[in-house]
């Protein structure tokens, strides 16, 4: 059976996004078909052509519930910040809810003020 780790590697299609409760606001990291690859424990989020909108690390917490993921960007506003989060996987789909970094870890997949959340499908 594959790790969570194993599980996440290779190219997701984003499908889903909400930020403050608000769905489908414009995204600064993403965008409408935005491809995030994973490679090890590194990310790297392209729209369709190429532009680069966000990239950086992440570290995995699989034994929790629910499973805890903590992005830390390399580029942008929130390089160097650590992004609490949760996520949901299996082989096709990929989901988390992440907290703005001086907030709270989410509990569950409700949303709201601070949190961001976005779907992905195997690309």
């Amino acid at each position: 059976m594959k790790t969570d780790l194993q599980l996440l590697q290779g190219a997701w299609r984003q499908v889903k996004f909400e930020e403050n409760g608000l769905v489908d606001p414009i995204d600064t990291h993403g965008a409408d078909g935005a491809i995030m690859t994973i490679s090890g424990s590194t990310f790297h989020v392209a729209v369709p052509g190429g532009e680069v909108m966000i990239e950086g690390d992440f570290q995995l917490d699989g034994s929790t519930t629910p499973k805890q993921i903590d992005w830390i960007d390399s580029i942008g506003e929130d390089a160097g910040k650590r992004l609490p989060a949760i996520y949901k996987l299996s082989d096709e789909r990929f989901e988390f809810a992440a907290a703005d970094a001086d907030m709270n870890r989410p509990q569950d997949f409700a949303g709201g003020r601070g949190i961001t959340i976005r779907g992905f499908v195997r690309a």
